[in-house]
């Protein structure tokens, strides 16, 4: 258990989520913050990534898995008005709109192309145990079928499904960032990809914590 776990379940409900919402917060804005200060790559790394590179590929795919991010939150926040679940949309919303505009600017400044002719995931080198269907494209996405789902929803029903669907989406974030940091070459995308691998883990718990709250632990 995180330190600050302890202190906040002796606060009242009201005050509980915004602190831990904010502690989440820091966490990634912290994270993000570094990878933002980063600067130039090492003597060790290429110049330029080459576009079959683990670093373009893994790029191209987070662009796609962090805009559905969004869409999601931006779904959501027009679906309840309970303050903690919109909170945590504007941060998913922040953050990863921020990191989806520093991918597209990697890919503009190495002059590659944003798609390729290969498949989500081919830049792990391996057959990955996913099947894309009804739109869900890679680990965790969601299908357009949930997606209807979400958008029909209203009030706590909106809230359980965003909170599952979000844990499930950033539970595939978590994979492939852990993967890119041991596979990619440029410093600065591994340390994105430990930046999200952070961020997403902390806000996993947090969302499972705002599950239990609501009697929605279970799968979408």
């Amino acid at each position: 258990m995180h330190r600050w776990e302890g202190r906040v379940t002796l606060l009242r409900p009201a005050l509980r989520w915004p602190l831990a919402m904010l502690a989440a917060a820091v966490l990634v804005c912290g994270a993000f913050l570094a990878v933002l200060a980063t600067g130039a790559d090492g003597d060790d790394a290429p110049a330029v990534p080459d576009t079959g590179s683990a670093d373009a590929g893994f790029a191209r795919d987070m662009i796609v898995h962090h805009q559905q991010a969004v869409e999601m939150s931006l779904i959501v926040r027009d679906r309840t008005g309970d303050e903690d679940v919109r909170r945590l949309a504007y941060d998913v919303v922040n953050t990863q709109a921020n990191q989806r505009g520093m991918l597209l600017g990697w890919l503009d400044e190495w002059e590659l192309p944003k798609s390729s002719g290969e498949p989500p995931m081919a830049w792990m080198g391996h057959e990955m145990p996913f099947e894309a269907r009804d739109g869900s494209l890679m680990p965790g996405m969601a299908t357009d079928t949930q997606l209807r789902r979400l958008r029909e929803a209203d009030g706590r029903d909106a809230e359980v499904l965003y909170l599952r669907l979000m844990t499930a989406h950033h539970q595939g974030g978590v994979q492939m960032s852990q993967m890119a940091a041991g596979a990619v070459e440029t410093r600065v995308v591994r340390r994105l990809a430990e930046t999200t691998l952070r961020g997403q883990q902390s806000e996993i718990k947090l969302m499972r914590d705002m599950l239990q709250e609501r009697g929605g632990l279970m799968k979408p």
